[in-house]
């Protein structure tokens, strides 16, 4: 079975916010413990005593809020690094899954059900292409898993309704219950998936686009065309988004130890 993990970023109601973005990354959950233990480790960082006590939540982190403004701008962006670096290991085959509405583009109600038929059509053409590749040896099943949210009730309506009626482009067929939701705090892969999501959110809404460089190389089908990636945005985003300048703060490069390389970092 592959979980697809998924958070959200932007706000449909925010009017000052452009963009909302659905995405996450989907795993075999036979590789869910090590991925966790190693988001753990950086978590460890913090608070070395009892490091479930710290959430890698992307936005506080950048920010320096909810805690967050008690540690240094070099120990945070090489956490946000190091937490997205974990999506190029080849032991967990992590694949990302993501969503951009640009909310011009749409009536507010429709964003959120437009983002998710998208995602979990994806998602299962993914899963069907696993089953097909294998002459039909390795079938598998899919749960999306979300960080409790606002729109909990919407997205399990949605997603029975696109499993045993349909949606724009079919039916949902690997799918093995409707989505779960469960707390961001207890779950490292939701915090990575909100590490995602914010940072392809702050590619479109802020034109920064250092976390989603470390995020393009994996998102599904990336190589041969990015079929893991839904965009509904205008033309003048798309003409921003291909002549983004250089950030005056670059990342630095991973470092899975945590030791700061450059005391000018900024996040």
């Amino acid at each position: 079975m592959y979980l697809l993990y998924l958070d959200d970023s932007g706000s449909v109601n925010d009017p000052n916010s452009k963009f909302l973005v659905l995405a996450g990354i989907s795993i075999f959950e036979r590789q869910t413990h090590w991925l966790d233990s190693h988001i753990n480790a950086i978590a460890a960082r913090f608070n070395p005593t009892h490091p479930e006590e710290i959430e890698l939540h992307a936005s506080p982190m950048r920010g320096a809020k909810d805690g967050w403004q008690h540690f240094s701008p070099q120990d945070r962006v090489q956490a946000v690094v190091d937490t997205l670096n974990l999506l190029s290991s080849t032991q967990s085959n992590v694949k990302v899954f993501a969503a951009v509405i640009e909310k011009s583009q749409l009536p507010l109600v429709q964003i959120i059900p437009h983002a998710f038929e998208k995602l979990a059509d994806n998602f299962d053409s993914y899963l069907a292409a696993i089953f097909q590749r294998s002459n039909g040896k390795n079938p598998q099943r899919g749960i999306v898993i979300f960080d409790k949210s606002t729109f909990e009730h919407s997205i399990q309506s949605l997603s029975y309704v696109f499993k045993h009626h349909g949606h724009t482009n079919g039916y949902l067929r690997n799918f093995a219950e409707v989505p779960l939701f469960i707390d961001s705090r207890a779950s490292r892969l939701i915090q990575l998936a909100d590490m995602v999501a914010y940072w392809t959110y702050r590619r479109y809404e802020a034109l920064d686009d250092r976390g989603f460089k470390l995020i393009t190389p994996f998102i599904h089908g990336f190589s041969g065309g990015a079929q893991g990636l839904y965009e509904l945005i205008s033309p003048e985003t798309k003409e921003k988004l291909a002549s983004i300048p250089a950030h005056q703060y670059p990342f630095p490069p991973p470092n899975p130890m945590g030791v700061i390389q450059s005391p000018a970092v900024r996040i």
